[in-house]
């Protein structure tokens, strides 16, 4: 059955926009009367976002009005998952509705990494390319460019137009990361072809300085991982020479993004579009605009979700006022967990307070426990959503089969599971069970429970203060009566234990874990 709404998916961060529920019977029939209609999608996604980031999560020492509006008057989900604990895993599933650890290279990347998405296989916006949308990324890509070997001074393919996308405005990899300069449709922003790009994540280039043998010239002082190039005063992970005119200006950066979604949705309005909007924030490094920098008293960390939220403000403003509010279906959600200290000293630690970032959770990015994984989830369609709050086990990689539902299509050809249902508040019913992954080890979360296999390696990440959910025994855990996972029930519930891991191995197979130990960017 075709739906015709615009649907904008929200990078799990929805915002603010001030809208009075219409009464139940009204709200009824707008839902009756979208199945005759297209709806623009639109995918915000946060990245390194926690579930307890946000007030309408419970945070009390951050107030986020914007993204608490969506929750507000759209359905928040209190068990939203990301697929993975790291982000270019969770954001090969969000786009192509498989499981990451079906590809053994869905690992955090470098920038140089050849595309990992296949240009053959099945994706969100291939999906709903073919049914009449037109397409487009702004923001974070990290899912590799190129095949292999990327000369930077020409366009640079295939990338994200080759899997679906008519327009991809993007940063290669990460902030973190070289190269650092925006890439336009495959094509360096800015590049002055007198100073060419090369890049380079093993060997410098000689006579550029580092972060590690030039302190004097870091203004962001690095942790670990984050001492090779310097560009504006930080160091990065990677080598980098030449391209000046094209790098980025990062306290800019989430302006910039903003802008161009702004303007594609004006640019695109008058048929039906599909926005993935891949915010940089709260990752590192933190780098607030003056606007917002000191605002939080939670340092940078604080400061840049706060811009976040503000961000997601203007851009759902724009919404309104372009009259595409209620042709249009918002989902908003994270990439993965939270983590304070990713690489910089950036007092993101020491200024914490009572703040938690995991929202009563364990664990973290990088970890198997609920907190690496669970992150906010929140679907707004104004007038066609029923505000509330649902318990319903959902996942982002389902989106692609949801939303091939809602367009008029279907899909089984992947891992996603067709839950539209469930995102727009019509049933309480989620997902029977899911396989989650942080850095190449699975669990299974099913019903009220999840459980770890034994791993190898280390249960605590010293650097990065992150318990990993590694342990030499089997983990169990009740997550809605033991939210913070104290009480480990493996010894004490055999039985239950038992057809976790029957369920956990029909799905993942018996050679799960065949793993690497945790390395730190």
């Amino acid at each position: 059955m075709k739906k015709t709404l615009n649907l904008v998916v929200l990078s799990f961060a929805l915002v603010a926009f001030g809208c009075k529920d219409k009464p139940k019977e009204k709200q009824e029939v707008a839902v009756e009367e979208s199945k005759d209609v297209k709806p623009n999608v639109v995918v915000i996604y946060l990245d390194d976002l926690g579930y307890g980031d946000i007030s309408s999560y419970g945070a009390t020492e951050l107030s986020t009005p914007n993204i608490d509006a969506l929750a507000s008057g759209g359905l928040k989900f209190t068990n939203g998952y990301a697929s993975s604990a790291t982000c270019t895993p969770s954001r090969y599933a969000l786009l192509t509705g498989m499981y990451p650890w079906r590809n053994k290279d869905a690992k955090i990347l470098p920038g140089t990494a050849p595309l990992l998405i296949s240009t053959e296989q099945q994706t969100l916006p291939k999906m709903l390319k073919s049914q009449g949308y037109q397409t487009a990324i702004v923001g974070k890509w990290h899912l590799g460019l190129g095949t292999g070997t990327v000369n930077w001074n020409e366009r640079v393919s295939p990338g994200p137009n080759e899997v679906g996308f008519d327009e991809a405005y993007i940063l290669a990899a990460t902030q973190d990361r070289v190269p650092t300069v925006y890439i336009d449709n495959g094509n360096v922003v800015g590049l002055d072809p007198k100073d060419p790009i090369e890049v380079d994540y093993e060997t410098n280039f000689e006579g550029e300085p580092t972060a590690i043998d030039n302190p004097e010239m870091v203004d962001m002082k690095w942790h670990h991982g984050h001492n090779n190039s310097i560009v504006n005063g930080i160091g990065r992970i990677g080598f980098m020479k030449g391209g000046d005119a094209a790098k980025w200006s990062d306290v800019d950066m989430a302006d910039h993004f903003l802008a161009k979604a702004q303007d594609y949705v004006k640019t695109h309005k008058n048929s039906p579009f599909f926005l993935y909007y891949a915010m940089q924030q709260p990752h590192v490094p933190r780098t607030p605009h003056p606007r917002f920098a000191g605002k939080s008293g939670l340092g940078p960390r604080g400061d840049v979700i706060l811009e976040a939220d503000w961000c997601i403000g203007e851009f759902v403003k724009t919404l309104k006022e372009e009259g595409l509010l209620e042709n249009t279906l918002i989902v908003f959600s994270s990439d993965n967990g939270p983590v304070l200290n990713d690489g910089y000293y950036d007092d993101a630690v020491e200024k914490i307070g009572k703040h938690d970032p995991k929202g009563g959770l364990r664990g973290g990015k990088y970890s198997l426990f609920e907190a690496g994984t669970r992150v906010p989830f929140i679907t707004y369609w104004k007038n066609h959503i029923k505000p509330g709050v649902s318990d319903a086990i959902v996942c982002q990689m389902d989106l692609l089969a949801s939303l091939a539902d809602l367009v008029g299509t279907e899909d089984k050809t992947t891992d996603s599971k067709d839950i539209l249902e469930t995102f727009l508040g019509k049933t309480d019913k989620g997902r029977d069970n899911l396989v989650i992954e942080a850095t190449s080890r699975t669990a299974l979360r099913s019903g009220d429970w999840l459980m770890i296999p034994p791993y190898k390696g280390k249960v605590y990440q010293e650097k990065v203060d992150i318990e990993t959910g590694s342990s030499p025994d089997f983990q169990l855990y009740n997550v809605k009566e033991d939210k913070g996972q104290q009480n480990n029930l493996a010894k004490s519930k055999p039985e239950k234990l038992q057809e976790m891991v029957a369920e956990f191995e029909a799905i993942r197979g018996k050679n799960y874990n065949n793993i690497q130990q945790l390395k730190l960017r």
